[in-house]
Order: structure tokens, then C-alpha cells, then sequence
């Protein structure tokens, strides 16, 4: 058996294994809203839109009387499948083209299940929120079913920074609702080729990592080389940059979507965990997308091949800007070219994964500019420069 089979079993089963104790964890203490639960009070105050977004009367008529968790869990699958399906749909045919509906749509949906009399235990509550949160990511929406050259998986995230701005949205998340089950076209020669996305969406939550998130998302495609290329997506500064060198560490000082804080920062660098062990991988891995191409994509930003990084000597971080992987040797992360926050991470975890499993997959983290707030104009410039990224990668992979 290969050495990349046995790592991929072997994950999957402490992934298992780890989501079922992190459920018997919960029913400990969690019958109580979380910080992220208890703002959609506040977000339907000033965005109306949101108690009227989706209709979810049935479920919320006969919650109270399923008895049998079989159903529940069928439920609870469907539900959170039709809102993530609903969302794209409204997306992609114009008529709610935002991101923030389906995050706090989702967590309104929480909130009421964990709030309302049901017939189960914690534990198993738990596992059904779980069930609905996967599926109303996209999770379970992630077979290709279009005959195509090529398959493109995206992440997108949530928003973050809530409590800043109640009203924060995120491109990366519209990307998500707008590429799923896209068909894009892209020339070599005289030839039109075609090429399938799959999306699915990430939250902004430290703990969600530490379970392995990312590596049970992607493992089965890095396992089995099954698609051709994995973007992943984040809101990040005020052009697009590829971000070329992946750092292990955290350094930020902001806190995740429930406010949790890790302690890190600049000084004071991080290791994540990976169930209940520290993040095991090289203190910088290199990205491997066709950065070259992507950057001549046309539109409104400027795309930057980012090799700058942080690392930390003699216990001050120093910024630094590097060619190659071999010039952080021994080096000490603070940031990688995506920074100390989650962001960094995902692409960090991406590429580890693959690297480990010995897949081909080209992967690396695209950062969109920043916005504040919503802005519907703004979104639209950044969703359609990162399709013309996506085109120009597709030449050369």
C-alpha cells in the first residue's frame, strides 16, 4: 500500500474519530447560543432582508415533533442542502447577489434548533447541527456531474469582523455562491476547452480548523488526484495577491467569528493543532499555481505575486522578501505571504496536505481585495477579475 493511502486512512479515521468526541465534548456544556449565534439579532435589525430570506416554515412547523434521529438527521441534511442550493440560485440568476443571507440564515437556523424543545440528547443535537452546518456549506454538493476537460474546487469564507462591522460581507464567500457548478471556457490554440467548479464555503472559526476542517474537506481529492486544480479564497488587502509562501504559524492578534483569541501574536507565533497535536509540517511551503499566468488577468486590481513573509529573529519578527523555498530554511514563521490569521492557514493546510498525500493537484490561496462593509459593485469587479484568473491558470495546468 502507498505511503500517501495509508496517511489518508489513517486521517480519516482520527477525523472520524475526533468529530464524534468533539460532539460528546459539547453535549457537556452547549445548550447555550454562541457569541457568533447570538448576532443574528442584531444583523436582521439592520439588514431586514434576512427574516424573509429563505423559507424554512415547514421545518420550523415539525422540529418539535421528530422523535427519531434517523429523520431528524435526514432533516436536517435537506434543509441545510436547500439552503445552500437556494442561495446559489439567487446568486447566480442576480437576484440576491450577497453573501451575508446564507451565514446569518444559517446561524438563525442554529440558533432556533438549539433554542427550541426537540427530542434528542446534546450529544446528539450536536451531531445534527453539524449535519445541517456541512450540507449548508456546500459539503455534501461536491460531486462533478458536467462533462468537462478540466475541475476547479474553490473555498470561499465567511465574513468575519462582525463585531466591527455587523454588516461585513466577504468576496471570497460571493465567489463560493457564484462558481458553484460553473462551466467556464478557456482557449489553447484554436480549440475551446471547458472546465467545472465545485465550491464549498469555510468558516472563520479556529477551533473548526484544529478538528481538521480543511484536511477531512480535502483529503478525498488530494487522495485521489480527482481534480485539477484547488483555489482557495480569502478577503485580504487592497489588490489581489497570490500568496507564494504559506506560513505554519498564527500571529494574529484578532479573534475568530465566536471571539476566540489564541494568545498569538507577532512575538509570540503559534503552532496550530491538528486534532489534539500541534500542526506537524515545514515552517513555510510554496505555493503552485500558475502564478504567472493568473497575473495577467485583466480587470479592475493589480495581481501581485506575494513573496513577502515574516519570521522571527532573535525574538523580533522581521518582514522579509524571499525568492525561493530554500531562503526560509531554518527559519522561524511569524506570517506567511497570507499572514498570521486564518487565511494564511487554510492555504498552509492545503498545501501540506497535498504534499503529504503526494498529490499533483496545483494549490494556492488567492487574497481579493478588501471591502468594507457590502459593495455591490465592487464584488462584481473582483468575482469577474477572479474568473479571468481561473481562465489564464487553466492554460497551463
Amino acid at each position: 500500500m502507498k505511503s500517501s493511502t495509508i496517511f489518508y486512512s489513517l486521517l480519516f479515521t482520527l477525523l472520524t474519530t475526533a468529530s464524534a468526541l468533539s460532539y460528546s465534548m459539547a453535549s457537556q456544556s452547549n445548550t447555550q447560543l454562541t457569541i457568533e449565534e447570538l448576532r443574528v439579532e442584531k444583523a436582521q435589525q439592520v439588514m431586514p432582508i434576512l427574516t424573509t430570506y429563505f423559507d424554512w416554515s415547514d421545518f420550523n412547523g415539525q422540529w418539535s415533533n421528530i422523535t427519531d434521529y434517523a429523520v431528524a438527521k435526514r432533516a436536517m441534511r435537506q434543509l441545510g442542502d436547500e439552503l445552500w442550493q437556494y442561495s446559489k440560485q439567487q446568486a447566480q440568476s442576480g437576484k440576491v447577489v450577497d453573501d451575508r443571507p446564507l451565514y446569518w440564515t444559517r446561524l438563525s437556523i442554529h440558533s432556533f434548533v438549539k433554542s427550541t424543545k426537540h427530542n434528542f440528547t446534546q450529544s446528539e443535537l450536536e451531531s445534527l447541527l453539524e449535519v445541517f452546518e456541512k450540507s449548508s456549506r456546500g459539503y455534501s454538493d461536491l460531486a462533478y456531474k458536467k462533462r468537462t476537460n478540466k475541475r476547479i474546487l474553490l473555498t470561499g469564507f465567511d465574513p468575519f469582523l462582525l463585531d466591527r462591522n455587523i454588516e461585513q460581507s466577504n468576496p471570497s464567500g460571493l465567489a463560493a455562491l457564484l462558481f458553484d457548478g460553473l462551466v467556464i471556457e478557456y482557449q489553447l490554440g484554436n480549440k475551446i476547452f471547458t472546465a467545472e467548479i465545485n465550491t464549498a464555503m469555510v468558516p472563520v472559526r479556529y477551533e473548526d480548523f484544529d478538528q481538521g476542517e480543511i484536511e477531512r474537506l480535502l483529503a478525498p481529492f488530494y487522495a485521489l488526484n480527482s481534480v485539477d486544480m484547488i483555489a482557495t479564497i480569502s478577503m485580504g488587502r487592497s489588490d489581489f495577491d497570490l500568496e507564494h509562501f504559506p506560513g505554519l504559524r498564527r500571529s494574529a492578534t484578532a479573534p475568530d467569528n465566536v471571539n476566540v483569541y489564541t494568545g498569538a501574536n507577532k512575538t509570540n507565533p503559534l503552532v496550530p493543532n491538528l486534532l489534539s497535536s500541534p500542526l506537524n509540517g515545514d515552517e513555510f511551503v510554496l505555493f503552485s499555481l500558475p502564478f504567472k499566468s493568473m497575473m495577467q488577468a485583466k480587470g479592475a486590481y493589480k495581481i501581485n505575486d506575494n513573496r513577502g513573509v515574516t519570521i522571527l529573529t532573535d525574538g523580533k519578527a522581521k518582514d522579509i522578501t524571499v525568492n525561493s523555498l530554500t531562503e526560509l530554511t531554518d527559519k522561524v514563521s511569524v506570517q506567511g505571504g497570507g499572514g498570521g490569521y486564518l487565511s494564511n492557514e487554510i492555504s498552509y493546510r492545503s498545501i501540506v496536505l497535498r504534499n503529504k498525500l503526494g498529490s499533483i493537484i496545483p494549490t494556492g490561496h488567492i487574497h481579493t481585495p478588501r471591502i468594507n462593509g457590502f459593495d455591490e459593485k465592487t464584488n462584481q469587479a473582483i468575482i469577474a477579475q477572479i474568473e479571468a484568473m481561473l481562465v489564464q491558470a487553466l492554460k497551463e495546468i
